[in-house]
Protein backbone atom coordinates (compact mmCIF):
# COMPACT_ATOMS: atom_id res chain seq x y z
CA UNK A 1 0.00 0.00 0.00
CA UNK A 2 1.23 3.46 -0.94
CA UNK A 3 -0.01 6.84 0.22
CA UNK A 4 -0.59 9.19 -2.71
CA UNK A 5 -0.12 12.77 -1.60
CA UNK A 6 -2.21 15.71 -2.79
CA UNK A 7 -0.73 19.16 -2.24
CA UNK A 8 -2.53 22.46 -1.84
CA UNK A 9 -4.30 23.47 -5.08
CA UNK A 10 -3.58 19.96 -6.38
CA UNK A 11 -5.47 16.78 -7.25
CA UNK A 12 -4.63 13.13 -7.80
CA UNK A 13 -6.15 9.66 -8.21
CA UNK A 14 -5.34 6.29 -6.63
CA UNK A 15 -6.61 2.72 -6.68
CA UNK A 16 -6.95 0.01 -4.04
CA UNK A 17 -4.98 -0.90 -1.96
CA UNK A 18 -3.48 2.60 -1.94
CA UNK A 19 -4.63 5.56 0.11
CA UNK A 20 -4.78 9.22 -0.88
CA UNK A 21 -4.08 12.09 1.55
CA UNK A 22 -3.96 15.85 1.85
CA UNK A 23 -2.94 18.01 4.80
CA UNK A 24 -3.50 21.61 5.78
CA UNK A 25 -7.20 21.97 5.04
CA UNK A 26 -8.25 25.21 6.71
CA UNK A 27 -10.60 27.24 4.55
CA UNK A 28 -9.69 24.88 1.69
CA UNK A 29 -11.98 21.94 0.93
CA UNK A 30 -10.87 18.37 0.35
CA UNK A 31 -13.20 16.77 -2.20
CA UNK A 32 -13.01 12.99 -2.59
CA UNK A 33 -14.69 11.03 -5.35
CA UNK A 34 -14.93 7.25 -5.21
CA UNK A 35 -16.11 4.36 -7.38
CA UNK A 36 -16.94 1.39 -5.08
CA UNK A 37 -16.87 -1.17 -7.91
CA UNK A 38 -13.49 -0.32 -9.46
CA UNK A 39 -12.11 0.82 -6.06
CA UNK A 40 -10.63 3.92 -7.65
CA UNK A 41 -10.69 7.22 -5.80
CA UNK A 42 -9.56 10.76 -6.30
CA UNK A 43 -9.01 13.84 -4.21
CA UNK A 44 -8.81 17.56 -4.91
CA UNK A 45 -7.49 20.19 -2.46
CA UNK A 46 -9.66 23.17 -3.48
CA UNK A 47 -8.43 26.62 -2.42
CA UNK A 48 -10.96 29.01 -3.98
CA UNK A 49 -14.58 28.78 -5.15
CA UNK A 50 -14.35 29.99 -8.74
CA UNK A 51 -11.79 30.12 -11.54
CA UNK A 52 -13.15 33.59 -12.33
CA UNK A 53 -11.03 34.74 -9.36
CA UNK A 54 -7.88 33.51 -11.14
CA UNK A 55 -6.93 36.49 -13.32
CA UNK A 56 -5.69 34.27 -16.14
CA UNK A 57 -4.11 31.64 -13.90
CA UNK A 58 -4.07 28.12 -15.34
CA UNK A 59 -3.98 25.88 -12.23
CA UNK A 60 -7.34 24.13 -12.63
CA UNK A 61 -6.84 22.22 -9.34
CA UNK A 62 -7.06 25.44 -7.33
CA UNK A 63 -10.75 26.20 -7.98
CA UNK A 64 -13.92 24.25 -7.13
CA UNK A 65 -15.52 24.74 -10.55
CA UNK A 66 -12.51 23.41 -12.50
CA UNK A 67 -10.86 20.97 -10.05
CA UNK A 68 -13.90 18.71 -9.69
CA UNK A 69 -14.46 18.51 -13.46
CA UNK A 70 -10.77 17.63 -14.01
CA UNK A 71 -10.84 15.06 -11.19
CA UNK A 72 -13.83 13.31 -12.79
CA UNK A 73 -11.97 13.12 -16.12
CA UNK A 74 -8.81 11.77 -14.44
CA UNK A 75 -10.84 9.11 -12.60
CA UNK A 76 -12.53 8.01 -15.83
CA UNK A 77 -9.11 7.71 -17.53
CA UNK A 78 -7.99 5.44 -14.68
CA UNK A 79 -11.09 3.22 -15.11
CA UNK A 80 -13.74 4.64 -12.77
CA UNK A 81 -17.34 4.89 -13.97
CA UNK A 82 -18.73 8.42 -13.65
CA UNK A 83 -22.24 7.12 -12.86
CA UNK A 84 -20.93 5.28 -9.79
CA UNK A 85 -18.91 8.18 -8.34
CA UNK A 86 -19.90 9.46 -4.92
CA UNK A 87 -18.39 12.39 -3.04
CA UNK A 88 -17.28 13.21 0.48
CA UNK A 89 -16.19 16.69 1.59
CA UNK A 90 -14.05 17.96 4.45
CA UNK A 91 -12.65 21.36 5.36
CA UNK A 92 -14.07 24.76 4.57
CA UNK A 93 -13.38 26.14 8.02
CA UNK A 94 -13.69 29.81 8.90
CA UNK A 95 -10.13 30.09 10.20
CA UNK A 96 -10.24 33.72 11.31
CA UNK A 97 -12.97 35.92 12.71
CA UNK A 98 -13.65 39.26 11.11
CA UNK A 99 -15.76 42.12 12.35
CA UNK A 100 -16.89 42.65 8.77
CA UNK A 101 -19.77 40.57 7.45
CA UNK A 102 -18.33 40.86 3.94
CA UNK A 103 -18.91 37.76 1.83
CA UNK A 104 -15.34 38.03 0.50
CA UNK A 105 -13.95 37.01 3.90
CA UNK A 106 -16.11 33.86 4.08
CA UNK A 107 -13.65 31.80 2.03
CA UNK A 108 -14.30 28.46 3.79
CA UNK A 109 -18.11 28.56 3.56
CA UNK A 110 -17.93 29.86 -0.02
CA UNK A 111 -15.58 27.00 -0.96
CA UNK A 112 -17.99 24.44 0.49
CA UNK A 113 -20.97 26.00 -1.35
CA UNK A 114 -19.03 26.08 -4.66
CA UNK A 115 -17.94 22.43 -4.31
CA UNK A 116 -21.51 21.32 -3.60
CA UNK A 117 -22.84 23.33 -6.54
CA UNK A 118 -20.26 21.86 -8.94
CA UNK A 119 -20.97 18.32 -7.73
CA UNK A 120 -24.71 18.95 -8.19
CA UNK A 121 -24.12 20.20 -11.75
CA UNK A 122 -22.01 17.12 -12.50
CA UNK A 123 -24.69 14.79 -11.08
CA UNK A 124 -22.51 13.42 -8.27
CA UNK A 125 -24.15 12.57 -4.96
CA UNK A 126 -22.53 13.70 -1.70
CA UNK A 127 -22.51 10.83 0.78
CA UNK A 128 -21.18 12.74 3.77
CA UNK A 129 -19.23 15.79 4.85
CA UNK A 130 -17.26 17.25 7.72
CA UNK A 131 -17.16 20.94 6.88
CA UNK A 132 -17.15 24.29 8.62
CA UNK A 133 -16.00 25.04 12.12
CA UNK A 134 -12.75 26.82 12.78
CA UNK A 135 -10.14 24.02 12.94
CA UNK A 136 -7.71 22.66 10.37
CA UNK A 137 -7.99 19.11 9.05
CA UNK A 138 -5.93 16.37 7.44
CA UNK A 139 -7.84 13.78 5.41
CA UNK A 140 -6.96 10.35 4.05
CA UNK A 141 -9.17 8.11 1.90
CA UNK A 142 -8.75 4.35 1.80
CA UNK A 143 -9.29 3.30 -1.83
CA UNK A 144 -10.11 -0.26 -0.76
CA UNK A 145 -13.22 0.91 1.12
CA UNK A 146 -13.87 4.57 0.23
CA UNK A 147 -13.71 5.43 3.94
CA UNK A 148 -12.48 8.95 4.63
CA UNK A 149 -10.44 9.46 7.81
CA UNK A 150 -10.44 13.03 9.11
CA UNK A 151 -7.93 14.25 11.68
CA UNK A 152 -9.05 17.56 13.16
CA UNK A 153 -6.84 19.75 15.32
CA UNK A 154 -7.70 19.17 19.01
CA UNK A 155 -10.55 16.79 18.11
CA UNK A 156 -8.86 13.52 17.14
CA UNK A 157 -9.72 11.26 14.19
CA UNK A 158 -13.09 10.20 12.81
CA UNK A 159 -14.20 8.28 9.73
CA UNK A 160 -17.03 9.17 7.35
Amino acid sequence: MNIVKVGMADLNVAASPDRIRTTGLGSCVGVTLYDQVSKIGGMAHVMLPSSSLGKGEVNVAKYADTAIVKLIKDLEKKGANRRRLVAKLAGGAQMFSFSSTSDIMRIGPRNVEACKETLRKEGIRILSEDTGGNCGRTIEMDCATGELHIRTVNQGVKAI
